[in-house]
C-alpha cells in the first residue's frame, strides 16, 4: 500500500505533468507550423520532423521547428550536408542585444577563439541583420546547398554561402554546447 504522503505526491506530479503537455501542445498549435517546406531555389521538399516548446523560468518562449528531408536519421543531420531549416515562433518580446547575447553566450561555449575569430565578420553581418523581436514574430534558418538563409517573418533578411557559417549558427540550436540541451534533444530525437 502506497504511503500517504507518496500518492498525492504523485498525484501532483502526474496533474502537473499533464498540464504541462497540454500547454505545449496548445502553443506548437498556435505556432502553426506547416508540415512541409521547399527551401530557396530548390524542389526538395523538408517534412517537419519535430517541433518542441522552449520555456525558460517558466515563460514561454518560443517553439522551434526542425525540417529535413524524410529520409535522414535526425542524430546525423548536422554532421551531414543535408538541407534543413529551423523555424522559431516566438511568444515574448526580446531585444535583439539579448539575442546577439545569447547567441554569442553558445557559440563562445562551442568553438575556440580561432574558430570564433574566423566565423565572426559572417556572424556579425547577421547579427545586422536582426531586428527585435515581437510576440507572434517567426524566423527561420535554412541550410540548402551550404547556403544560409535568415528569414524574419517570411522575409529574406540574410543570405550567407559560407557552409561553416551555416554550420555554426544552426549549431546555436542544435549543436551539443548550445542554448538548450532539452531543445536539442526534442529536435533530434
Amino acid at each position: 500500500m502506497p504511503s500517504p504522503l507518496r500518492s498525492p505526491l504523485a498525484l501532483i506530479g502526474a496533474l502537473l505533468l499533464s498540464t504541462s503537455l497540454f500547454a505545449s501542445e496548445k502553443r506548437l498549435a498556435e505556432a502553426a507550423f506547416a508540415a512541409s517546406v521547399t527551401p530557396e531555389k530548390g524542389n526538395q521538399v523538408l517534412q517537419l520532423r519535430n517541433s518542441h516548446l522552449l520555456e525558460y523560468l517558466f515563460v514561454d518562449v518560443y517553439s522551434a521547428a526542425l525540417y529535413a528531408p524524410a529520409d535522414i536519421e535526425l542524430a546525423q543531420l548536422m554532421s551531414s550536408d543535408a538541407s534543413l531549416r529551423l523555424e522559431l515562433y516566438y511568444y515574448r518580446s526580446i531585444s535583439r542585444e539579448d539575442v546577439i547575447k545569447a547567441a554569442w553566450t553558445a557559440l563562445q561555449r562551442q568553438y575556440d577563439e580561432l574558430t570564433l575569430a574566423r566565423l565572426k565578420p559572417g556572424i556579425d553581418q547577421l547579427h545586422a541583420n536582426l531586428s527585435d523581436i515581437s510576440d507572434g514574430d517567426r524566423y527561420s534558418l535554412t541550410r540548402h546547398q551550404g547556403k544560409l538563409v535568415l528569414r524574419h517573418n517570411e522575409k529574406i533578411t540574410f543570405e550567407s554561402e559560407d557552409p561553416q557559417l551555416a554550420n555554426a549558427y544552426l549549431g546555436i540550436w542544435l549543436s551539443p554546447n548550445g542554448l538548450s540541451e532539452e531543445l536539442r534533444t526534442a529536435l533530434l530525437e
